[in-house]
């Protein structure tokens, strides 16, 4: 008779996603969990009492990033498991949250059953990843990516530092450049996550198998014309900074056409106008320009196209043109090893699944230049995400849970490299 197959506790995972969900939600329903504000420290206590609850080892390093451990013995490269406690202003209960609630459930079910491991596991929950300080903050400095400038520079909206929201909790921002991990002491790199999008939900599938992470490009773009009377300043005599910005706008999907690929993306997200009036010509406009793609050389391609067409419609229109770059996350493509041993692991539990690509930045972005990195995700109702209405069907979760219970023992028994 065969052995039956290690499953998670579901129920308990069903408690721990409706418990943590309720810590920041508002009357509107959303969740406001920002990185190091009330709501997110009051996550990180009852995170932690769930780690010492299962009886993993738990540690909290230099960017605030909280790891539960299982078999440590800081000999042997280990198993991660990770996502993010922290949400947008007004999001929903799962992005982020399912990853790191997951890893936790399958690091206990391990723990439970006695499994011995080649490797240990860890669980681990990234701080900022939905950027108030600017975004993946606690994988940047397991990455080594930090520098004592970027930490000195960031703060949010309001202008509140990272130093000084951290200082609030007694937390040191520097200490994030001692976060650092070798990239041999990590074995493999998982996470979980909603798509936030609509391909597996449209399509009735449960599982997506993720082989790569789209890059991006943020920019700040400015147009500075000349403020003028709407009444009197004839057409032919404007020099309308809207008017560059309608311009461009309608050039993107040539843009993307002649540039991109098919997963190339680009999203102008906020305009700003001034002066503002009604009565008057705008004489500058501000705006956002996101652009985002799973390939390196074809993002370098849209940014050229870009800032040409920016160039050169501001130079006939008399417009001056200046842009700052916000972000620039370069793409990723995930392990081959793993996505392959995710799909195998898929067919042997009979799960229908999908390869498919990333169009939102993760944490695994950044694991993935210093660890093999495998991401799964679960259906999206409606693609919806970043909003109260975020949910996925509660047997897909339960779907998706297993198949990294089993991908990680897959992992954590592979024979030790010599």
């Amino acid at each position: 008779m065969s052995k039956p197959i290690l499953t998670i506790n579901f129920s308990r995972l069903q408690r721990n996603i409706q418990t943590l969900g309720n810590i920041g939600q508002a009357e509107d329903r959303g969740i406001h969990r920002m990185a190091f504000s009330e709501a997110d420290w009051a996550a990180r206590q009852w995170f932690s009492e769930q780690i010492n609850a299962a009886g993993l080892d738990l540690y909290e390093d230099g960017a605030a990033n909280l790891h539960g451990r299982l078999d440590w013995d800081g000999q042997r490269p280990s198993v991660m498991i990770g996502s993010h406690l922290d949400t947008v202003p007004g999001g929903g209960p799962l992005d982020g949250a399912l990853g790191v609630l997951v890893g936790l459930e399958v690091l206990t079910t391990i723990a439970e059953a006695q499994i011995p491991l080649h490797y240990p596991l860890e669980v681990i929950s990234f701080s900022d990843e939905e950027g108030r300080f600017g975004g993946l903050f606690g994988s940047q400095a397991i990455a080594g990516q930090l520098t004592p400038a970027l930490i000195h520079a960031a703060r949010d909206l309001e202008g509140i530092t990272l130093r000084d929201a951290m200082g609030h909790w007694g937390l040191d921002a520097n200490a994030a450049l001692f976060a650092r991990r070798a990239p041999e002491s990590i074995h493999a790199y998982l996470e979980l996550h909603i798509e936030q999008g609509p391909v597996l939900d449209r399509k009735g599938i449960s599982v997506g198998v993720v082989d790569a992470i789209t890059g991006l490009f943020k920019w700040e773009v400015r147009l500075l014309g000349a403020a003028n009377h709407a009444g009197t300043t004839p057409m032919d005599m404007r020099v309308d900074a809207f008017q560059g910005l309608a311009e461009f706008a309608g050039a993107i999907n040539r843009i993307l056409e002649e540039h991109g690929g098919p997963y190339s993306r680009a999203t102008i997200g906020r305009v700003e106008l001034k002066p503002g009036a009604a009565n008057t010509v705008p004489g500058c406009v501000t705006f956002s320009l996101d652009v985002r793609d799973t390939d390196s050389a074809t993002l370098t391609a849209l940014a050229d196209a870009f800032r040409l067409t920016l160039s050169a419609l501001a130079r006939r229109r008399k417009l001056m043109f200046e842009f700052e770059v916000l972000a620039a996350i370069p793409p990723r493509r995930c392990d081959a090893g793993i996505a392959q041993l995710i799909s195998e692991t898929a067919d042997a539990l009979a799960i229908e699944h999908l390869r498919l690509p990333s169009g939102a930045a993760h944490d695994a972005q950044i694991m993935a230049g210093i660890a093999r990195t495998g991401m799964i995700f679960v259906p999206s109702i409606e693609g919806r995400s970043h909003s109260p209405a975020e949910w996925t069907a509660w047997e897909d979760i339960e779907r998706g849970a297993n198949l990294l219970l089993q991908v990680t023992l897959g992992l954590a028994a592979e024979p030790a490299r010599h």
